[in-house]
């Protein structure tokens, strides 16, 4: 049986600030007004046009973005009469963006008619629990996947069903499915200068109801999908002017004043106590901290009253000690070290790792012919990035050309593109060249794939000085984007022709690079590889004296091998020390925070900074500190 739009709770007088007085809002500039009139209007009248679900962006077919998503069973017959159903999923970040992890479906009389927890298919970086309620614990035991999802919502809903959602395009989007008939809360209460708000907003303004509470986990979906359907029920019974006259613009305005007055304060508050320790900030409350180590590191922090700590003579005790006092302290710092390298070897082992940039971000391309339009052949290889240097190789029956790279994803970018087509009748091959140190080069480049520093993170190669006014003249098509990272060359100023651009979602990076490398922007791009640390820790190296790795070297003499099995006696030290800290962090609980420190150096060139890696534990992980050895 339907619920009626007689049965919605009415708007909850004082729960928040009033608006202006009726005689003073001039409902003729009210968006809502000017976007359906002052009269009622009907349920297909409420349905996304075509054209706005493209310009929002939702799953439709045809798009290049959407060829693996499933079809609802539609069949165009939608009328004023269909059946709404409240739609609301949540999502949790994994190595390929934002994947399902919850469904709910509810029917215009209130029935949950669906609510499944969905097991992604890749790996978990984030189950995003404040936001989702979703846990690690929570979807272990699930093993319900995306299609199965997909099978019974495609099987569920009739063919003139109509989906109401807030921001349902990320729903549909995570569900890969595709549906024409739709109503977005988010968009139906239109709000001034393309603006939205808030579920939980209209929720208590519109409806008088609480959702989404600060001391719950997360937010209830089926909660949410259930409020999104009473929101629209109201909007087709009392219409666009009853909704007008309670000025929600007023009231939005009104809240966020007090929110940000609010945050004013507590800056404030903050401020006034800027020269504050953690160690006094946590006796303000009440708190305590908790700071263990090895005795040969560190002595004890300033204030005993404030912290208590805890010496060990070895990690395994600091471990152990760990364990036992963790859970008891609200704030606590664990600190593990090893013996110091010397400078000679922190050196070595710098060079060691800027060299092994070098190669992995060197590529080896052909056989060609002899008769090979070089020219042609650097414009390729360029097109995927700034060159360092390109060589033809001689030395083979066929030639083949050398290129390294200035960064990893132009070398990436060139193996991906270019290996295996045919070029003059014949096949090219495009690699890296094969040492000791690109041996783990595949594993590499898919660990800094996966890594959360480059999620939403976009290479681009080809780029022009116009480029970033280009970006700006078109935002609709650019949605999410954070920041556009333009390198310059350091000797004369002018802007290099790549860049890095940071988007808020994997999605949102995956759209834009989709329509940056098509043919209208002729672009060449992938997602980033490397971090922005990393680039600065890499400049911040001394210059190689003479080319790296990539040369032949003859048979050495046996005192010239006893001197080389000096040289790079930093290698056994760098396995040793690697081993170690594996060995630690196998001891280790899921879901610890792991910081490692590589040592910067002091030597002629001045000193050097250092690097930090850095990860959370996971029960199936097993080759997270392969970087370090």
């Amino acid at each position: 049986m339907k619920q009626t739009a007689g049965d919605l709770p009415k708007t909850m007088e004082g729960s928040l600030p009033s608006p202006n007085s009726k005689a003073a809002i001039n409902l003729q500039n009210d968006p809502i007004i000017q976007k359906f009139g002052s009269k009622k209007v009907s349920l297909t009248r409420c349905l996304l046009t075509k054209e706005e679900m493209r310009t929002f962006h939702f799953p439709l077919q045809g798009f290049p973005d959407c060829e693996n998503f499933v079809l609802t069973k539609h069949n165009g017959s939608v009328t004023d009469s269909s059946p709404l159903f409240g739609l609301d999923c949540e999502m949790c970040l994994t190595s390929k963006g934002r994947e399902l992890t919850r469904i709910s479906l509810v029917s215009e009389g209130g029935c949950c008619v669906m609510d499944k927890l969905v097991k992604p298919e890749n790996k978990i970086l984030d189950h995003l629990s404040s936001f989702s309620g979703i846990t690690k614990n929570i979807l272990n035991p699930v093993t319900t996947k995306l299609k199965d999802v997909q099978r019974q919502l495609k099987a569920l809903l009739p063919p003139d069903a109509v989906l109401v959602g807030h921001s349902l395009d990320l729903d549909l989007r995570a569900l890969k499915m595709i549906h024409p008939y739709v109503i977005d809360t988010s968009l139906l209460y239109v709000r001034e200068q393309g603006r939205r708000f808030k579920l939980k907003f209209l929720a208590k303004v519109i409806l008088g109801k609480d959702i989404q509470c600060p001391d719950r986990l997360g937010h209830d979906a089926t909660e949410d999908a259930r409020t999104t359907l009473e929101l629209v029920q109201y909007f087709l019974k009392y219409g666009p002017k009853k909704i007008a006259e309670l000025n929600l613009e007023a009231l939005a305005n009104c809240q966020e004043l007090q929110a940000a007055s609010q945050e004013s304060r507590n800056t404030a508050e903050v401020l006034q106590h800027a020269n504050t320790s953690i160690l006094e900030c946590l006796d303000s409350v009440g708190q305590k901290l908790l700071f263990l180590t090895r005795e040969t590191d560190a002595g004890e922090l300033p204030s005993s009253r404030n912290c208590q700590t805890i010496k060990c003579i070895s990690n395994k005790e600091v471990l152990e000690q760990a364990r036992v006092e963790i859970p008891l302290f609200p704030f606590s710092i664990v600190q593990f070290s090893f013996k110091a390298f010397s400078s000679i070897l922190t050196e070595e082992m710098n060079k060691r790792m800027r060299i092994k940039w070098t190669e992995i971000s060197t590529v080896y391309a052909g056989p060609f012919s002899k008769n090979c339009n070089l020219r042609a052949l650097k414009r390729l290889f360029k097109s995927f990035g700034p060159v360092q240097s390109m060589t033809f190789v001689l030395e083979t029956h066929q030639p083949h050309l050398c290129i390294q790279y200035e960064v990893l994803e132009g070398a990436q970018l060139a193996i991906e593109s270019v290996d295996g087509i045919l070029l003059d009748g014949t096949r090219i091959k495009v690699q890296r060249p094969v040492t000791e140190l690109t041996l783990d080069c595949d594993t590499l480049v898919h660990e800094l794939q996966g890594d959360s520093e480059n999620q939403g993170t976009l290479y681009l190669s080809g780029v022009s000085e116009t480029f970033k006014e280009q970006l700006l003249q078109e935002p609709r098509l650019f949605l999410g984007l954070e920041a556009v990272i333009l390198p310059k060359d350091l000797k004369n100023g002018k802007q290099k022709k790549y860049c890095f651009l940071k988007f808020k979602s994997f999605g949102s990076a995956q759209r834009a690079l989709n329509i940056l490398t098509g043919k209208d922007w002729k672009l060449k791009g992938r997602h980033a590889l490397t971090p922005r640390h990393l680039h600065a820790w890499l400049r911040g190296l001394p210059p190689e004296s003479s080319p790296p790795g990539l040369r032949v070297v003859p048979p050495p003499l046996e005192q010239e091998a006893l001197q080389t099995l000096k040289v790079d006696h930093p290698k056994i030290a760098a396995w040793r020390w690697g081993r170690k800290i594996v060995k630690l962090y196998n001891t280790l609980c899921p879901g610890t925070l792991c910081l490692i420190l590589l040592p910067g150096t002091k030597s002629t060139h001045g000193s050097l900074s250092g690097l930090g890696l850095m990860g959370i534990k996971e029960e199936e992980e097993s080759t997270a500190l392969g970087l370090c050895s």
